[in-house]
């Protein structure tokens, strides 16, 4: 009994990986859905903020580089890749 319980132990993550690869495409499509939205976003707020600077009286050139600094906070990627 106990050598049983220890066959299913080791199996166990086996079983795991195998329940979850069916649902991986759908998963990872609507991951890929939502970080496609964020991206979306992140750039139209990156537009307003840079026609918000350049109507308070900043020049195009700096406005256009705070635009970037702060987008670069929205930048996913560069996070996923931090972690690796």
């Amino acid at each position: 009994m106990s050598e049983r319980k220890n066959n299913d132990r080791e199996r166990s993550p086996f079983r795991f990986f195998g329940m979850m690869l069916p649902s991986m495409p759908s998963l990872m499509i609507r991951l890929g859905g939502t970080f496609l939205r964020f991206k979306r976003d992140a750039k139209k707020a990156g537009k307003v903020f840079r026609k918000e600077l350049i109507s308070q009286g900043l020049d195009k050139k700096t406005a256009a580089e705070l635009t970037e600094i702060f987008l670069d906070g929205s930048n996913l990627t560069k996070y996923m890749f931090s972690f690796r």
